[in-house]
């Protein structure tokens, strides 16, 4: 127990004399992150085994429009965040079809159910898909790429149109 406790003792008086000696802080020889992304983490403890897992946060009240940040969104929260409009609110205002901005500065067309008629992804008993359009913000057209997510969790990409998916969160079954 005493040779424990050198040791430890040892290793604090190194580090704070490395942090004195190279003007540098305690943070700086661990090398913990300095950014100021917000960051969520849960610590799972099991018999001697301890497991970190951290994600970076996405705000709730943020509007995103590219596929990794609304992916993430929608993995944290279940829904589309709120820069996005089905295309019944957007006939509202007058929108026709092609890029929305004209008509919805700062919205993109998201929140209609997707079919998934040619069943290219897994159907299960209650399962649906709603569908979003990303990267359309200044376009002049909806372009091709979506995000179409399930209401138990998958939440899938595709860049040409519905013909091929990426799942990005869940599982699939």
């Amino acid at each position: 127990m005493k040779k424990r406790t050198s040791w430890g003792l040892l290793l604090v008086s190194v580090l704070l004399a490395l942090s004195l000696f190279t003007s540098c802080g305690i943070d700086d020889l661990i090398n913990l992150p300095d950014d100021t992304t917000q960051i969520k983490t849960t610590t799972a403890e099991s018999a001697d085994v301890s497991a970190t897992i951290t994600e970076n946060a996405i705000d709730k009240d943020g509007s995103y429009t590219t596929k990794e940040d609304v992916g993430l969104y929608i993995h944290t929260y279940g829904r589309l965040p709120k820069n996005f409009i089905t295309k019944a609110e957007a006939r509202k205002l007058g929108w026709e079809g092609g890029g929305l901005e004209k008509y919805a500065s700062g919205k993109c067309i998201g929140g209609d159910r997707f079919g998934n008629y040619e069943e290219l992804l897994p159907e299960k008993e209650g399962r649906t898909y709603t569908e979003c359009d990303i990267d359309t913000l200044g376009k002049t057209s909806r372009g091709a790429k979506r995000i179409v997510f399930s209401n138990d969790g998958l939440v899938y990409y595709t860049d040409d149109h519905y013909e091929s998916f990426t799942l990005l969160y869940g599982e699939d079954t």
